[in-house]
């Protein structure tokens, strides 16, 4: 993939600096870059994670060396295998490989911190050994508290100068199981008037008696992130390690673990850099965890794949195509500054990617039942229509044509406005692909709603030519057969939040306000009783349409937007979700103020 070949930014430089310099290896070989991945399996992907899969795949590939992806599954209690699967998939689905992937098995050449337990150990006690480490018997509220504050400096834990061979003791005590959570930690040795809160005797380990999901009971202590974090980095060989700005202040606590264990050491590990960039914020959403997490458990969502989720499975399911989203990584860049990025972005990414390649269908949502008395009872012609005006390759593809149609309920207004250019008694539009059309009557039922039209086509116009009279038609309708059309449920989904960052309290709201205040109510509309097209209906291979790799079909509903078939939908229920509109809404209301 070579999407990012034409990004500049300031960790491309860094890193042609340090190859230039030989700092990885000889001068001059771009070979040795060596990136990571590393989410914890504790949650989905988020549209947050893409940003970093795709700059550190990215990276690698574009300098011609590799990307690990690496669970940094450290905590058993928050973890789980379905995570680690749903990552995978996720990981897979944008287009990316790391060393040892396999097509056959989506886990082959994957790795996990777990696989570095004993190293890590080893490494722990040979920190306790040189003075560095130490057993803490405090609880961790004292702990918190002897951290100290802002400006003001800790207090030295009354355990921090036990004797090496009692924390030693004490430490393979604690990896067999004898004591109870909470009750101990290992904690380094560094500086507890730090004004760098990280570097105030961090803790290592602590005791956690839950089974792994890998490793099983094996351990009763687990790593901390910033200990296990380096050790991992500097196994694999990762020359740049690459993290968010909220990791900027430990990086001195990265580089102090490796410098203590190699201190001594005939053959050092090997110490990698750490270097950071802004996280991706999107407007209009949330990407905390455990915001996603209250999403879902309180059923404000239909789970982690709901397609107006953040996530990168909600993306998937909503019918965003990989390519769009790694378009739109690219487009928005890398920073060291925070900033909020218009979803507008995102949106465009998409309809650019799926207006060149998805394929044109009719679909009425909201339909107005058309019969035409001038045509044949009984009698279905077919008529050639374009599957994609960008892709002649794409070919043409025949839509049946009968007495009996829909319309779309808002293409007819029975008094309209000067500047309705559709349909109306007496009007006359152009049948997309067709012919003119011209309303003789509207049929009402008791309660006095429009149920029916009655109208005329102009045979002289048949297959879409012009009138011979040269009379001009300014609208075009789109139309379905109410012979041949197929019932299906469409789901128009918008954007959950109504307000730019539901993160942050709006001035003047409530002290009561959460985010949870700002969902937009109108986020998904589910229309029961839309008709398509009966092309919708069969084997997209037939239809001409792209063989995605994803397996997820997606079309343009002509005149709505881009949509995509449903994971949940069956041949019996069809159900199609919509990816974007047509056109950018948000724009205008945000024009408007």
């Amino acid at each position: 993939m070579s999407e990012s070949a034409n990004q500049d930014h300031f960790l491309k430089r860094t890193i042609e600096e340090d190859i230039a310099g030989g700092r990885w290896g000889a001068p001059g070989d771009r070979s040795v870059v060596r990136t990571r991945f590393p989410p914890e399996p504790n949650g989905f992907l988020h549209i947050g994670h893409a940003k970093s899969i795709c700059l550190n795949f990215g990276l690698a590939e574009q300098f011609g060396g590799s990307c690990n992806l690496r669970f940094d599954d450290t905590n058993p209690v928050k973890e789980d295998k379905l995570f680690v699967e749903s990552i995978v998939r996720d990981v897979r689905w944008l287009g990316f490989r790391w060393p040892g992937a396999s097509e056959s098995d989506p886990m082959e050449g994957v790795r996990f911190a777990s696989d570095y337990f004993q190293l890590m150990h080893d490494c722990a006690v040979d920190l306790i050994k040189k003075g560095l480490a130490y057993v803490d018997d405090q609880t961790p509220e004292q702990i918190r508290e002897g951290r100290g504050a802002p400006g003001v400096p800790g207090t030295n834990s009354p355990f921090r100068d036990r004797p090496i061979e009692e924390s030693l003791e004490l430490f393979e005590k604690m990896v067999a199981g004898e004591f109870p959570e909470g009750s101990r930690v290992l904690r380094a040795k560094i500086d507890m008037a730090s004004p760098n809160f990280n570097m105030r005797d961090p803790v290592m380990y602590r005791i956690v008696k839950m089974a792994h999901h890998r490793t099983g009971d094996a351990w009763r202590v687990y790593p901390m992130y910033d200990w296990a974090h380096g050790l991992e980095d500097s196994v694999e060989g990762i020359t740049h390690s690459i993290c968010t700005l909220e990791f900027e202040d430990h990086r001195p606590l990265y580089d102090w673990f490796i410098k203590s264990i190699n201190e001594g050491r005939s053959e050092p590990l090997h110490h990698p850099q750490q270097i950071e960039f802004a996280r991706l914020n999107l407007g209009y959403t949330v990407m905390s965890k455990r915001k996603l997490k209250q999403l879902v458990d309180e059923k404000r969502v239909e789970g982690w794949d709901d397609p107006r989720m953040p996530t990168i499975a909600g993306y998937r399911r909503r019918g965003y195509t990989p390519e769009s989203v790694r378009s739109f990584c690219r487009d928005i860049g890398v920073s060291r500054f925070n900033s909020l990025i218009d979803p507008g972005r995102l949106e465009n990414a998409c309809r650019e990617h799926l207006n060149a390649v998805a394929p044109r269908r009719m679909a009425v949502l909201k339909p107005l039942k058309v019969v035409i008395e001038n045509f044949p009872e009984g009698e279905t012609r077919h008529i050639e229509a374009v599957n994609n005006p960008e892709d002649a390759s794409a070919g043409v593809r025949k839509v049946p044509f009968t007495r009996e149609l829909y319309i779309e309920r808002d293409d007819f207004m029975e008094d309209p406005p000067k500047k309705f250019f559709r349909l109306g008694p007496g009007r006359e539009v152009r049948l997309r692909y067709a012919c003119l059309l011209t309303c003789i009557e509207a049929v009402k039922d008791a309660s006095g709603e429009v149920v029916e039209l009655r109208c005329t086509y102009d045979p002289e116009t048949w297959g879409g030519k012009n009138p011979p009279d040269g009379r001009k038609v300014k609208g075009t309708l789109h139309w379905v057969s109410a012979v041949h059309g197929i019932k299906a449920e469409v789901r128009n989904y918008d954007r959950l939040f109504s307000i730019e960052d539901p993160n942050h309290t709006p001035k003047g709201a409530p002290e009561t306000w959460s985010f949870l205040d700002a969902i937009n109510p109108d986020s998904l509309e589910v229309i029961s009783g839309a008709v398509l097209e009966p092309a919708l209906a069969q084997d997209p291979a037939s239809s001409n349409e792209p063989a995605w790799p994803d397996g997820i079909r997606r079309v343009q509903f002509e005149r709505h937007g881009y949509y995509c078939i449903d994971s949940a939908s069956t041949p019996e229920r069809p159900v199609w979700n919509r990816t974007v509109s047509l056109k950018d809404s948000w724009a205008k209301i945000a024009q408007k103020g």
